[in-house]
């Protein structure tokens, strides 16, 4: 009978082996842990000691070590023991103080707590700026960042509107021209005081702080998702007026035979009565709008991504005149490569996956504490 590659046998669900993973791939990941991570899969390819050692490059005595470990362990034995040293001079209390001052409302007159604001809290323990940090660093307490969210609750409304647009791009009608258009507005033309230094070997290009604003542009823009080209048009004003004209000149430029789908998010321009009265009166044309607070649906923002990127982030303009043109410029060259987007996501799929998931975790509650401990846990 073959004798087994060590008598700590290592056994990994997918869960606990997943973990593994990704602190192997995590590039923040300490090199110790990480060392120690793929010991325990090696072990669970069921690699005997001395190859695994060979592997990482470390001693047989390591891998017997930290494979004992984590085969009496699991996960939390891959962590070190608490090593001898001096006493904590700010024990459980001072801790639960600077949770409590971090996790709360800052004074009045500012925003977010620092650590010498929390350090100045609590002044009569004698803790200092720096120890504070330290303390929320090891209980990861960031309370200087912040991070956004929408608060949008679970709508089926949201999913359908969502998976019509969807529908559209992954299954266009035979016979229709399907155009997603949108503005971007506010675009600054400004240029800086000095030019911009170009690149040296081992040195970034570098620009002068200051600048000078001449205004700004506003523009609409149609993207057509079969070839991926685009038509731009410089507007004065967001207002149905602009944006009836901007469609009746799409009207004209498309032949008469064919169907037009547009694709627009709810701007007041776009959902206004004398919009909606002209849309009406040319049959041809349909709309899908985007749903609330998914205007990223909308493909003609990932052009406007493309434009960001390769001309306003960087660019110099003089003028008004200098930007839009500008703008035309590179609207031109890009449609002459131009190419379909490859639209992959499918918001119907992803409402079912959705709900899927909440069926899951609400046949779990509804199992009662009884059930779920009878359920074997995860490795």
């Amino acid at each position: 009978m073959a004798r087994a590659a060590s008598r700590d046998i290592v056994t990994l669900g997918s869960r606990r082996k997943a973990r593994l993973e990704a602190i192997v791939r995590r590039p923040s990941s300490p090199q110790a842990l990480v060392r120690r991570a793929r010991i325990a899969l090696l072990a669970h390819a069921n690699w005997p000691n001395a190859r695994i050692a060979a592997e990482l490059g470390c001693t047989l005595g390591t891998v017997r070590t930290w494979r004992r470990r984590f085969a009496r362990g699991g996960m939390p034995a891959l962590c070190d023991r608490p090593r001898s040293g001096r006493p904590e001079q700010y024990g459980p209390d001072i801790r639960l103080q600077i949770v409590a001052a971090a996790t709360s409302v800052p004074p009045e007159g500012v925003t977010a707590w620092t650590h010498a604001l929390i350090a100045g809290q609590l002044a009569g323990t004698g803790i200092s700026v720096s120890q504070v940090g330290r303390i929320l660093a090891d209980l990861e307490l960031r309370p200087d960042r912040v991070r956004g969210w929408l608060n949008r609750r679970d709508d089926g409304q949201f999913w359908a509107q969502a998976a019509a647009v969807c529908d559209i791009y992954l299954r266009p009608p035979p016979g229709t021209v399907v155009i997603c258009i949108d503005e971007k507005t506010g675009i600054q033309a400004k240029y800086r005081k000095y030019p911009e230094r170009p690149p040296r070997r081992g040195q970034l290009a570098r620009r002068e702080f200051e600048y000078v604003r001449n205004g700004t542009v506003s523009i609409v823009a149609a993207l057509q998702i079969a070839t991926g080209q685009v038509i731009t048009e410089p507007i004065t004003r967001n207002d149905s007026v602009t944006f009836t004209s901007f469609l009746h000149r799409l009207d004209q430029c498309i032949a008469p035979h064919l169907s037009i789908h547009i694709v627009m998010d709810n701007g007041s321009s776009h959902t206004s009565r004398a919009t909606r009265a002209w849309i009406a009166a040319h049959p041809r044309i349909s709309v899908t709008y985007t749903p609330k607070h998914a205007s990223w649906l909308d493909m003609a923002e990932l052009w406007f991504s493309v434009l960001t990127r390769a001309l306003l982030r960087r660019g110099e303009f003089t003028s008004r005149a200098d930007l839009a043109d500008k703008i035309t410029s590179f609207a031109i060259r890009y449609n002459r490569t131009a190419k379909p987007w490859t639209w992959a996501y499918d918001a119907g799929a992803d409402h079912a996956r959705h709900l899927a998931r909440h069926a899951r975790h609400d046949d779990s509650m509804a199992a009662g504490p009884a059930t779920a401990s009878a359920l074997p846990t995860a490795a």
